[in-house]
């Protein structure tokens, strides 16, 4: 049975430290209650207790989940617990990820497959179980936690980018398709500092520490805001929006597509679009109104 009184419910995953703890704290500050997922490892202590823990010591609800997101059935086995907890479930937070090893495509390993399972495939799992809760909230929240190489690539990171953009990619559809209901998916890619960008030999500046990212996440998770499919960069207390975009559209000449290449890369008129049907009717409409 849920708690009582229970307004707002949420799961943060890969919560045990670093980003997704900030993100945890952040939203149990504003007073939603928290399933604080991260992975548990028996010859460790509990990192997702321990953040749970906290969150209560300050006087809000927490509850620590030890499901890896990877494993079979687990998606629906955490909102089965966020459910059981709290009665309900009004925001998700898929911010579980690892980076993976840094080797360049064509030099090694890049851990490809494990890669993808944790970053991307989980997080698509946990949305598919969480949507018909999603759906009895009155304001439905997803938040995709991507990564700017996502947008642009990573050096040395190709798995880790690849899966960050296979998450971009997949959040600006569902928002899309979730656009007439009450359930509000956005993309946020912050810069701080963390285990996984930790470097032996660089002390991390204290503006990017990962607490300084979590009044965006509160902001894209509560229950006023009322933008989707859009994409946030965040960190030492600022933030940013980021898009796809194409330039004005130019017939093709094969004897100078040099030239027309310099020209577009420098994207005149630069447009946006909310998803790719409308990416193509515009590009359709330029080419028929170049030729009339």
């Amino acid at each position: 049975m849920g708690m009582a009184n229970i307004q707002r419910a949420a799961i943060v995953t890969g919560a045990g430290n670093g980003l997704g703890a900030a993100f945890a704290e952040a939203l149990a500050e504003v007073g939603t209650a928290v399933i604080v997922n991260n992975r548990r490892h028996p010859d460790r202590p509990d990192s997702a207790e321990a953040v749970a823990e906290t969150i209560r010591a300050l006087g809000h609800t927490a509850v620590a989940d030890g499901h890896a997101v990877d494993a079979a059935g687990a998606g629906q086995a955490i909102v089965d617990h966020a459910l059981t907890e709290f009665g309900r479930l009004d925001v998700l937070v898929l911010n579980a990820g690892i980076s993976g090893p840094a080797m360049k495509v064509g030099d090694g390993e890049t851990a490809l497959d494990e890669v993808m399972a944790i970053n991307f495939r989980s997080a698509v799992n946990l949305v598919e179980a969480s949507l018909p809760a999603l759906r009895e909230s009155p304001s439905g929240r997803i938040v995709f936690v991507a990564s700017t190489g996502g947008l642009h690539g990573v050096r040395g990171r190709a798995a880790y980018a690849a899966s960050k953009g296979a998450m971009i990619g997949w959040a600006l559809s569902l928002a899309d398709e979730l656009r007439r209901t009450a359930i509000r998916v956005n993309v946020l890619t912050p810069y701080a500092a963390t285990k996984m960008t930790a470097r032996p030999d660089r002390s991390p500046d204290p503006r990017t520490d990962p607490k300084s990212t979590g009044p965006v996440l509160a902001w894209l998770c509560s229950s006023e805001l009322d933008r989707t499919g859009e994409i946030w960069i965040a960190g030492a207390g600022h933030m940013r929006a980021a898009r796809a975009m194409e330039s004005e559209t130019a017939a093709i000449d094969p004897a100078g597509m040099d030239k027309i290449a310099e020209r577009l890369a420098a994207m005149p008129r630069p447009r946006f679009y909310p998803g790719g049907e409308a990416a193509f009717a515009d590009f359709y409409s330029e080419t028929l109104e170049s030729e009339s």
